[in-house]
């Protein structure tokens, strides 16, 4: 709980798909939670329950969080209430390749027991702050083997913000591609140097905030406004804290000698935009959609489907798509429920493939820009 009007967070990957969250407090009292926002990229999930008065957790500062230092994970293993364990910072900027090719990971690693049931808990200091979500272990059996991880409070508390103030998060991107700087790349990259700080830019994304601001390849990055970066991931954590339209101060040495570049970050789409959230996309698009039965999509000849009921002033209407139209497929992704299309709109970078028929049998492909 991070607030005493009832925000908590959670990991996206324990509400992923539900349909209803409900909340239990140590008390034994149990509420239905509303879920204001998700974000896979990080696994953070904000839910909101009606109460007020709740005791709360302050956010700490995972920068400042030293290796070494002690800290405790709060969570409910095997169905154990308000288990707590204790254990030390064993590392920091951990990457695990367990996002996916967005996700951003930049965990800190404990060794406090952490098991299934432990997500999405507290990972606090002894100073009482949270300092991280307990996400993931790194086991051979599923359970707890002496190592576990938590997204930093730098990033969870991001992200919560975003999601409060946006409904989506506002994920900034620096358009590079980077490899660790060690002996081994040092020499395939052909740089020479005996210092291996920094990480290696090996590609700049066409038209990103990189190349925009003259960051190329073959350049080491060193620091993120300041903050000295070793790591592929430590770089992704400081990028992450930025939202798109922000500028920020990129250290990198190219042959040699040292530069100080400005970079404006850009979102996904490539532009300094505030993105929308899912719910402003389906506004956007200014119609009612339901769910078929199995008998009306019998009637109508297809498998899946989520038919227009009401098209009013919106992207429908302006690329001609009439009432009673059934949208079968967008962007080659099949539709069976009005989630499913939240979900690919979500995802959407720019141009959407709106695919399906009408109920007298004619097909339509419409093309519309969010």
């Amino acid at each position: 709980i991070i607030s005493a009007d009832g925000y908590i967070v959670t990991n996206n990957h324990v509400i992923d798909k539900a349909s209803e969250v409900e909340v239990t407090l140590n008390n034994k009292q149990k509420y239905k939670a509303t879920l204001i926002g998700t974000d896979p990229s990080t696994d953070i999930a904000l839910l909101k329950i009606e109460e007020d008065n709740l005791h709360f957790l302050t956010f700490g500062s995972s920068d400042n969080l030293k290796v070494g230092e002690w800290v405790l994970a709060v969570g409910n293993p095997f169905d154990l209430t308000s288990t707590v364990t204790a254990g030390i910072v064993s590392a920091k900027s951990r990457s695990l390749g367990i996002s996916g090719e967005m996700g951003i990971e930049s965990f800190i690693q404990t060794d406090a027991a952490v098991n299934r049931g432990n997500s999405g808990g507290a990972l606090v200091n002894t100073r009482r702050e949270l300092v991280g979500i307990n996400t993931a272990i790194a086991s051979y059996t599923g359970d707890f083997a002496g190592y576990s991880f938590a997204v930093p409070s730098s990033i969870a508390q991001k992200v919560i913000n975003d999601l409060r103030e946006y409904g989506v998060v506002q994920r900034a991107l620096l358009g590079v591609q980077m490899v660790n700087l060690n002996a081994e790349t040092a020499k395939e990259f052909k740089i020479d140097t005996r210092d291996y700080r920094g990480v290696l830019v090996v590609d700049v994304v066409e038209d990103g905030a990189a190349q925009k601001a003259g960051i190329q390849k073959n350049d080491i990055i060193t620091a993120v406004n300041g903050v000295a970066v070793n790591s592929s991931s430590d770089v992704q954590e400081q990028i992450s804290l930025y939202r798109p339209n922000d500028k920020v101060n990129i250290s990198v040495i190219r042959d040699g000698k040292a530069k100080q570049i400005e970079a404006v970050l850009r979102n996904r789409a490539g532009n300094t935009d505030v993105v929308k959230s899912t719910e402003e996309l389906v506004a956007s698009l200014g119609a009612t959609f339901k769910e078929l039965s199995a008998k009306e999509k019998e009637q109508i000849n297809v498998k899946n489907g989520v038919q227009i009921v009401e098209v009013k002033k919106g992207k429908l209407q302006d690329v001609g798509v009439r009432k009673d139209f059934v949208i079968t497929k967008v962007n080659k992704r099949t539709i069976s429920s009005i989630n499913d299309l939240k979900e690919v709109l979500k995802n959407v970078e720019g141009a959407v493939l709106i695919e399906g028929v009408y109920p007298n049998g004619r097909t339509g492909a419409y093309a519309l820009s969010l």
